[in-house]
């Protein structure tokens, strides 16, 4: 009986952390956490001045609010319909182009400054073979993912063979281990990284000594 209400309530945590999080979304598609942890940041500050940057997975724009300021030019991809409508309204920029295609088989005709891949890499099954793709159009990778170590609940969840994922469309919630073994896959060297609220921060540049 203990072991079935522990169960319970560790499913009921996991769908009021659902609840919460879609609740809080506000009218134009923002999400709180955006401006708490001032969600651009990471990203602004490992683009130089004028950098043309690539965005994949833009969503409806907000990473362009804070990276239109520095980049010289931005590609901000999404195939999403309705995620780049929005983006047009609500973050249109003069040095912003955005694309409505599938950021795995989009035939980029140009090489990049940097890669943005923010809370997107998690929901990609063939993350291998597009991180291989990025690593030859870009000099710099900029990624941010959730950890699948955040928390002892998320492992115990885990471990009793309950869902425990932030989104049951994460194919993949990383440990920092996991994380370097799957980019040196792709062909990738980790530079830098860090942690802040249950995600990695990471920059990656393709190796050289092969």
């Amino acid at each position: 009986m203990r072991r079935m209400i522990l169960k319970a309530l560790l499913q009921t945590h996991t769908l009021l952390y659902k609840c919460i999080n879609r609740i809080a979304v506000s009218h134009d598609s923002i999400h709180p956490k955006h401006a708490l942890i001032d969600y651009g940041k990471f990203f602004l500050d490992n683009i130089k001045e004028g950098d043309v940057v690539l965005d994949v997975g833009c969503g409806v724009g907000i990473i362009e609010r804070t990276l239109a300021k520095k980049a010289g030019r931005i590609v901000a991809i999404d195939i999403n319909q309705n995620y780049i409508d929005k983006a047009r309204k609500l973050n249109s920029f003069p040095n912003v182009d955005y694309i409505i295609a599938d950021a795995m088989v989009y035939d980029y005709d140009s090489n990049f400054d940097a890669v943005v891949i923010s809370n997107v890499l998690e929901h990609m099954e063939h993350r291998v073979d597009f991180l291989s793709r990025m690593a030859n159009i870009a000099k710099k990778i900029l990624i941010r993912v959730p950890l699948l170590d955040r928390d002892w609940i998320t492992l115990y969840k885990k471990q009793l063979g309950l869902e425990y994922r932030l989104d049951k469309s994460h194919y993949k919630e990383y440990t920092l281990n996991s994380f370097i073994a799957e980019t040196e896959s792709a062909g990738l060297v980790l530079l830098s990284h860090y942690t802040r609220f249950g995600e990695l921060y990471a920059v990656l540049t393709k190796r050289t000594d092969t």
